[in-house]
C-alpha cells in the first residue's frame, strides 16, 4: 500500500480504492468545520445552556446565501437530537428548528413548528407541548428573511410572533437569514436589543482561507499532493468563486473528481483552466 503522505492517516484508504468510488466519495455530502462554522456552533451551545429567565438572548446567524448558515444549524441538529424514554413513551426535543414559510402568516408559523416536532394537531397548543412534552430548550427558525417577502402589516406581525414566542417559551431563539433579515429585525427595537449577531462572512486571501484549502487538500483521495497551499491558487479560487463556501466546496470538489478522471491524480493551477473541465455556473460568472 501506497503511503499517501500528504493526506490525513484517517484518509488514505480511500486513495486506495477505485476510479468511482473516489467520485463517490468526493461528492458525498459531508461536515467540513471552518473556523466560523465552529465559532457559530459554540455560541449555539452556550446559549443552549441558558437557564429560563424574563429575557432570553437570542442569537441572528446571517451571511450571504451560500454561506453554510443551514449546514450549521444540521450540524447543532445531529448534536442534539431527540430523545424518546421507551419507558414512558415520550420523545423530547432539545432543540426545534424549522423553516420559514413561504409567506409570513401568523397560521403558517405555527403549522410549521407542528411539522417540525412532528406532531399533528390543531394550532395553538404548540407552545405547551415545546415548554413541557417536548422540553424544548432552543426553537430555531431558518430562512427568516422570507417574512420580507409579505406586505408592511404582514411583516409586524411576524414580528410580533417572534417577541412572543421568545418571552412566552423562556428559550434561546435563534433566528437564521440573509443580512436582509437583520434589517428587518432592525425594524423592531426591542428585538434589535435582545438578538445577538453573528455574522458569516465571505472568505477573503487570509490564513484562514489558506487553512481551509489545505483541509481539504488532506481528504481528497487524490494519491499525489496538489497545490492548494500555493498562492496563485489560492487567488484563482477566491476569482471564481467570490468566496461564497458553498462555491469553494463545489469548484474543489468538480476539479478532484476530473484529477481522478484523468489520471492526473493532483490538483493544480492549470485544473482550474481545463478546457474539458465543466465547472458550476456561479463559479463560471462569480468574477464578472
Amino acid at each position: 500500500m501506497t503511503e499517501y503522505l500528504h493526506l490525513l492517516p484517517a484518509y488514505r484508504q480511500h486513495a486506495e480504492v477505485g476510479i468511482e468510488e473516489r467520485v463517490g466519495w468526493i461528492r458525498a455530502d459531508r461536515w467540513q468545520e471552518t473556523a466560523d462554522a465552529r465559532a457559530a456552533l459554540a455560541r449555539l451551545e452556550d446559549l443552549l445552556s441558558y437557564p429560563p429567565r424574563d429575557r432570553m438572548p437570542c442569537l441572528l446567524l446571517y451571511g450571504d446565501i451560500g454561506m453554510g448558515k443551514t449546514k450549521i444549524i444540521r450540524k447543532f441538529l445531529r448534536d442534539h437530537q431527540p430523545i424518546s424514554d421507551r419507558g414512558t413513551g415520550v420523545t423530547s426535543m432539545p432543540v426545534v428548528a424549522m423553516q420559514m414559510p413561504a409567506e409570513p402568516v401568523e397560521g403558517d408559523v405555527y403549522g410549521e413548528r407542528l411539522n417540525a416536532m412532528s406532531a399533528p394537531g390543531p394550532s395553538g397548543d404548540e407552545t405547551f407541548r415545546l415548554k413541557t412534552t417536548c422540553r424544548t430548550r432552543m426553537l430555531i427558525i431558518d430562512e427568516i428573511h422570507a417574512l420580507l417577502t409579505g406586505t408592511y402589516r404582514q411583516q409586524r406581525v411576524f414580528l410580533n410572533v417572534i417577541r412572543f414566542l421568545a418571552n412566552d417559551l423562556k428559550v434561546p431563539l435563534t433566528c437564521a437569514g440573509t443580512d436582509l433579515a437583520r434589517q428587518a429585525l432592525l425594524t423592531d427595537p426591542q428585538l434589535a436589543e435582545r438578538f445577538e449577531a453573528f455574522h458569516l462572512k465571505r472568505w477573503s486571501n487570509t490564513q484562514q482561507f489558506a487553512q481551509l484549502l489545505a483541509s481539504l487538500e488532506s481528504i481528497m483521495p487524490l494519491r499525489q499532493s496538489s497545490q492548494l497551499g500555493t498562492a496563485a491558487v489560492r487567488r484563482k479560487v477566491l476569482d471564481m468563486t467570490d468566496g461564497f463556501t458553498v462555491r469553494i466546496f463545489r469548484l474543489i470538489e468538480t476539479v478532484a473528481v476530473e484529477a481522478v478522471r484523468n489520471g492526473k491524480e493532483t490538483i493544480t493551477f492549470e485544473s482550474f483552466d481545463g478546457d474539458n473541465l465543466v465547472l458550476p455556473l456561479v463559479a463560471d460568472g462569480a468574477a464578472h
